[in-house]
C-alpha cells in the first residue's frame, strides 16, 4: 500500500514549502535515533516523504498517482507489491520481515551498517536562557550536565580491574556469526550480532561490580559553554564529544546547547537591530531639544530632536545594536519618538494654550 507523506509529516496537501519544511523540521526532531525518543524507522519515513514532498515534480507525481516512479518502476497507474495471490499483501516468512529489507540483508548492507556506530553515545540537547543584554558580548556559562558518564572504576572498558577482556569464543572476535534462512526464494545465509558477546568481538573475563560492564554509569558533570557575541534565540551551538560516554569505550556523542533570548521589557530586538519608543512633550517636538538616552548596555548617549518632529519619526544610531555572530560591527538601534498629550494642565499652562490656539497654533 502506498505511503501517505502526508499524513507522516502531519499536513494538508495544500500546505505551502515552508509549512512542508517546517513540518519535517519538527518531526526529524522528534524522531532523530539519537534522541532518547527517537524513532529510526520513523525518521527514515520523515526524510523520505520529504524528499518527495519538497520537489516540484516529485510531489506533482505523487499528487497524481500516489507514488513516484524512478529508474524503471511500474508505470503509473500499476500498484505492484509482494504477496501471495492477492495485491497489498503484506509478506513475511521466516522472521526476515519485508522482503526490501531481507534482500538488503542477503547481500550484507544490514550489520555492518547497524554495527559501525552501536557503541557510540547519544548526543544531548539542551537550552540555554540568557538575557539580551548577555548578546552583547561573549561569555562563559557553568552548567551541571546530567550524563552517561565513563565508568572511573573499570575506566569504561567494562571489565573489573586487573582482569582480562578475551576474544569472544562464539564469533572469534567478529563480533558477528552467520544465520541461514529459509524462504520461498530458498535458503539465504545472513551476518547477525553475535548474541554471545553483543557484537563486540570480545568479553571481559569478569564485568565490572560497578558499570556491570557496560563501561559508563549515570553521572553529573560541569561544563564551562562560551557563548558568543550576537547569538539569537534557536541557534545552536555544538561542542563535540561532550554527550554521553560511548559503550565499553565507545565515541561520546556531541553535545547540541539551543539559546534562548529573553525579551526585554524595554528594547525589541529584529535581527541585529534594537527599536525603542521614546515619549517626548508636545513642546520638544515642536520646537526641537536634545534628550538622553540608555542605550542596552547602560550608555547614556544624547539624542537630538530636530524642530517639527511629528509622533512615529523613527531615528537611526548606527553601531548601537547588537554586534553580528559571524562577522565585525554590529546593527543600529532604532529610536521611535512618540508625542505625548498631557492629560493633565494646570491653569497656567491651559492659558498659554489658549493663547497658542487663538495664535493658530
Amino acid at each position: 500500500m502506498s505511503k501517505d507523506y502526508y499524513k507522516i509529516l502531519g499536513i494538508s496537501k495544500k500546505a505551502s514549502l515552508e509549512e512542508i519544511k517546517r513540518a519535517y523540521y519538527k518531526m526529524a526532531h522528534k524522531y532523530h535515533p539519537d534522541k532518547g525518543s527517537g524513532d529510526e524507522k520513523m525518521f527514515k519515513e520523515v526524510n523520505e516523504a520529504y524528499q518527495v514532498l519538497s520537489d516540484k515534480e516529485k510531489k506533482a507525481q505523487y499528487d497524481k498517482f500516489g507514488r513516484i516512479f524512478e529508474g524503471g518502476g511500474a508505470p503509473p497507474g500499476f500498484d505492484f507489491q509482494w504477496g501471495w495471490g492477492q495485491p497489498n499483501a503484506d509478506f513475511e516468512s521466516g522472521g526476515f520481515g519485508d522482503l526490501g529489507e531481507m534482500i538488503e540483508e542477503m547481500f550484507g548492507g544490514g550489520f555492518n551498517r547497524k554495527r559501525k556506530d552501536f557503541k557510540k553515545g547519544k548526543s544531548i540537547e539542551i537550552t540555554i536562557g540568557i538575557s539580551l543584554e548577555d548578546t552583547l558580548k561573549g561569555e562563559e556559562k557553568i552548567i551541571t550536565l546530567e550524563k552517561m558518564a565513563s565508568c572511573p572504576r573499570c575506566q569504561g572498558v567494562g571489565a573489573e580491574p586487573n582482569t582480562k577482556v578475551k576474544e569472544c569464543f562464539s564469533c572469534r572476535g567478529a563480533g558477528q556469526v552467520q544465520q541461514i534462512k529459509k524462504t520461498f526464494l530458498g535458503a539465504f545465509t545472513k551476518n547477525i550480532i553475535c548474541p554471545e558477546c553483543g557484537g563486540e568481538g570480545y568479553k571481559p573475563e569478569k564485568p565490572c561490580n560497578v558499570c556491570h560492564g557496560e563501561g559508563r554509569i549515570r553521572g553529573q558533570e560541569k561544563l564551562k559553554i562560551f557563548i558568543p557575541a550576537g547569538v539569537d534565540t534557536n541557534q545552536i551551538i555544538k561542542i563535540e564529544g561532550k554527550g554521553d560516554a560511548g559503550r565499553k569505550g565507545g565515541k561520546p556523542g556531541d553535545l547540541y546547547v539551543r539559546i534562548l533570548v529573553r525579551k526585554h521589557p524595554v528594547f525589541k530586538r529584529k535581527g541585529d537591530d534594537l527599536y525603542l519608543s521614546m515619549p517626548i512633550s508636545f513642546s520638544k517636538a515642536t520646537l526641537g531639544d536634545e534628550i538622553e538616552i540608555s542605550t542596552l548596555g547602560g550608555k547614556k548617549i544624547v539624542l537630538k530632536i530636530p524642530p517639527g518632529t511629528e509622533s512615529g519619526k523613527i531615528v537611526r544610531i548606527s553601531k548601537k545594536g547588537i554586534p553580528h555572530f559571524s562577522s565585525y560591527g554590529r546593527g543600529s538601534l532604532y529610536v521611535e519618538l512618540v508625542v505625548e498629550t498631557p492629560k493633565k494642565l494646570t491653569k497656567r499652562q491651559k492659558e498659554l494654550l489658549e493663547k497658542l490656539r487663538k495664535e493658530g497654533i
